[in-house]
């Protein structure tokens, strides 16, 4: 069943608030995707498995502290970005993506879910010259492209037990994309942490400043 029970299933020690949050965000998605195809048809069925805990998958690799800034990249509808505000409260997440329809559907949820650690904001990365401790991404690129387009972004500034650097969640067979970063970077299968078959071919791949 795609249902907040999957969720629960990994993470026993969600508060009331974090778990009414998630609840909400499958009633929210559904109506926003009939409006604005923000998830695929088909897949929308599967929002718990296949993007609110693919999106948590970061967390296995790192628990962000407090104040800790967080770029999501190509944030779409808001993932992996909403999801993991509602699991760190106290973390401040600027969620972007160069679509319009997309940041208005996030920025939708997150205000009728009551987040206030994010910022939603239409724009590109090109244009967004802040500085921020972690960038995120799902799937939204070439890891060299997002390292590209995110490398001015990232500050020297350490607050985290993982140095500040880009968190990707990709799929696949990664080892031609990774071969140029083999030094800087770190990859983890979800798979390890979740036992869905969906997970084996998924990754957290970590690439340091």
């Amino acid at each position: 069943m795609d249902n907040i029970s999957v969720i629960q299933k990994y993470f026993k020690e969600l508060s009331e608030k974090q778990t009414e949050q998630l609840i909400q965000l499958g009633p929210l998605y559904a109506e926003w995707n009939e409006k604005i195809n923000v998830i695929s048809r088909k897949d929308i069925d599967n929002l718990y498995l296949h993007h609110i805990l693919h999106s948590l998958g970061i967390t296995k690799v790192i628990r962000f502290r407090p104040q800790t800034k967080v770029l999501d990249l190509g944030t779409g509808g808001g993932f992996p970005g909403i999801p993991l505000a509602i699991l760190f409260p106290e973390v401040k997440f600027t969620l972007i993506d160069s679509i319009g329809k997309k940041t208005l559907v996030a920025k939708t949820v997150a205000e009728a879910i009551g987040l206030q650690n994010v910022e939603i904001l239409h724009r590109n990365i090109v244009e967004e010259r802040r500085k921020y401790d972690f960038v995120v991404s799902r799937a939204v690129a070439q890891l060299g492209e997002i390292i590209n387009l995110t490398k001015k972004n990232l500050s020297n500034e350490q607050h985290n037990a993982l140095p500040n650097g880009i968190l990707c969640l990709k799929g696949g067979d990664l080892s031609e994309e990774l071969k140029r970063y083999k030094k800087s970077s770190e990859t983890w299968t979800l798979s390890d942490f979740f036992n869905e078959d969906f997970f084996e071919t998924k990754h957290v791949v970590y690439v340091h400043a």
